[in-house]
Parts: C-alpha cells; sequence; structure tokens
C-alpha cells in the first residue's frame, strides 16, 4: 500500500479517536466498512454517540452529507424529493431529497415506518432512485451512515430482513470504560470538537482507496475457509437460515480492506475471523435454544470451524 494511502487511513482513525474516545476497535471496523463500499449501521442504546459517530465519519471524509431524522411520520418523499410545479416554467420541476448526497446519515432509522425504510433499498443496493417513471443516479461515492436504537425500545419498527442485508456491517458501541468516560466529562463538548474536524481524503481519494481493497489478493485457502464458514451457516446447527451469496460476498470484501488497513495486500485468516462478527450476524438467526445472541453464536461458530 502506498505510504501516502497508509498515512491518511491513519490519521482518519487518530481524527476520529479524538471524538469517540477509547472505541479505537470499532473506529476501525467503520472505516473498514466505507473502504469496502458498504453501508454501516450502528446499533446501540441513545447517548453512546452513535450520531457523533455518523457525524465525525462524514466530515473527515470530506464528502458532501445530509442527516435526516427518522420519524414515524416521516414519508417517501421526505427522504427521496418530490416534484413542485412551477409556475415561470409552466411545468413540473423535480426538488431531489437529501438521499442525493454522498453520505447520507440516517439517524434513528428504525424509528421510521417500513413503507419509508423501504424507500432506501434501491438507493442502497443500486445507487439510483426511481422517482416517477425515470431513474435518478445519486452521486458516487454513495454511502448510507444509519444509527438504530435497540427494537425492544417504545417507538421502533424492526427493519425488514432485506434491509439488513443491504448493511455490510453492523457494530454496536457499548458504555465507555472509566477512563474513556472520565475524559468525556472533563473534556470539551463534543459537538465543539465536531467543528474542529478536518477532512483526511478527498472522494478521488477514497475512490482509490477502494479499488485498492478489491485489488486485494484472497489466495484459494482464504477462499476454502470462507466457504467452510458459510456452509456451517448453512448446516442448521448453528443458525435458522445461512448466509446468502451477497453476504459470502460482503464478508470477503470487509476482510479485503481490513487487511489493506494492515498495510498487506493478501488476506489472512485473522482478517476474515475478525470482521465476521460484525458483518454477518445481522443477517443471521440463532437456532432456538442456542442460548446465544447473534453475534456470539458467530463467534463460537468460528471457533468450532478449522481453517482448511
Amino acid at each position: 500500500m502506498e505510504q501516502r494511502l497508509a498515512r491518511q487511513i491513519s490519521g482518519l482513525v487518530d481524527q476520529i479517536s479524538t471524538i469517540i474516545v477509547g472505541k479505537r476497535p470499532q473506529i476501525e471496523d467503520c472505516i473498514a466498512c466505507l473502504l469496502a463500499g458498504g453501508h454501516l449501521l450502528i446499533e446501540d442504546v441513545p447517548g453512546v454517540g452513535k450520531t457523533t459517530l455518523a457525524h465525525a465519519l462524514a466530515v473527515s471524509l470530506g464528502l458532501k452529507f445530509a442527516r435526516v431524522q427518522f420519524t414515524a411520520d416521516m414519508m417517501p418523499s421526505d427522504l427521496i424529493g418530490v416534484s413542485v410545479y412551477e409556475r415561470s416554467k409552466e411545468s413540473f420541476v423535480f426538488h431531489p431529497g437529501p438521499v442525493f448526497s454522498q453520505v447520507l446519515l440516517a439517524d434513528e432509522i428504525n424509528r421510521a415506518g417500513p413503507k419509508t425504510q423501504s424507500a432506501l433499498l434501491e438507493a442502497m443496493e443500486e445507487q439510483q432512485v426511481s422517482v416517477e417513471n425515470e431513474t435518478r443516479p445519486l452521486p458516487r461515492p454513495f454511502f448510507v451512515i444509519a444509527t438504530q436504537n435497540p427494537s425492544d425500545q417504545l417507538g421502533t419498527y424492526p427493519l425488514p430482513e432485506s434491509q439488513l442485508d443491504r448493511f455490510l456491517l453492523r457494530i454496536t458501541l457499548g458504555y465507555p470504560d472509566r477512563a474513556s468516560e472520565r475524559a468525556l466529562l472533563a473534556g470539551e463538548d463534543r459537538r465543539d470538537a465536531l467543528l474542529r474536524l478536518q477532512p483526511m481524503m478527498t472522494a478521488a481519494e477514497l475512490e482509490a482507496a477502494q479499488r485498492a481493497v478489491r485489488a486485494v489478493h484472497a489466495g484459494d485457502p482464504l477462499l476454502d475457509y470462507l466457504q467452510a464458514l458459510v456452509a456451517a451457516t448453512r448446516s442448521g446447527r448453528w443458525f435458522v437460515d445461512g448466509l446468502s451469496p451477497r453476504a459470502a460476498i460482503g464478508a470477503l470484501r470487509a476482510a479485503k480492506a481490513r487487511a489493506l488497513m494492515a498495510q498487506r495486500d493478501y488476506v489472512a485468516p485473522d482478517d476474515l475471523q475478525a470482521i465476521l462478527p460484525q458483518a454477518v450476524a445481522h443477517r443471521l438467526q440463532p437456532v432456538p435454544g442456542a442460548g446465544r445472541g447473534p453475534i456470539e453464536q458467530v463467534r463460537a461458530m468460528v471457533e468450532a470451524t478449522p481453517i482448511p
């Protein structure tokens, strides 16, 4: 990897770590997701920094971004846009919505109804939206960084499986440790700190980094290992339903991004093991009686699956 790209990625992690204190592994996962060209879902209880992390990522990437607060009464047109009749032109003119940005911060995405959530499916998968019988391309690169509260909280709608499958990674932040929380209590307001952030990459540099991720080598033994893990999810021993080919491709892309961030031009089994819980747990449901959550079940499956 070029030294310049290595410095940019390292600087990106360092800068965001000044905002989200004590969560460097999660920040690295976020950046790996975006380098892999995927969409990111941050799930946790309110107040632990989900929206702040999403905002810091958007600013640090130097891209045009828009933030949308999802609510129960939000309509698809609030997100995509609407055509308005303009008397001076004697015709309807389309006014694009916030989805026509390079980074869309979808805050509390699971507080909107299924109809509005579904409006994002085409945008996330094909980087385009269809409005009034016309297909409109979205800017490139295009990322959705979404936050959601736990589904057992009031006023939330569970994301459908098809929506969850569009997110490459899902991460949780958790509560800070004692030292990190003390730094937050004694330091300045995070919103003030956000104002001082500088873009660490241009859009062209980010796209070059994404091309570098795709060029990372995954040898046949690594692909054998990935297929063994995918087959384990489909065996019926661990999960109700197994991973789709799209999920397997996404996990490989994320592992390539981790390898690039480690300044390697090849994927190692450690890369796959480290990223797999974040890449697949939100797509899987443990078998009844497993006694573990999806993330713990994925980790147990990885430990039980030998490397070919």
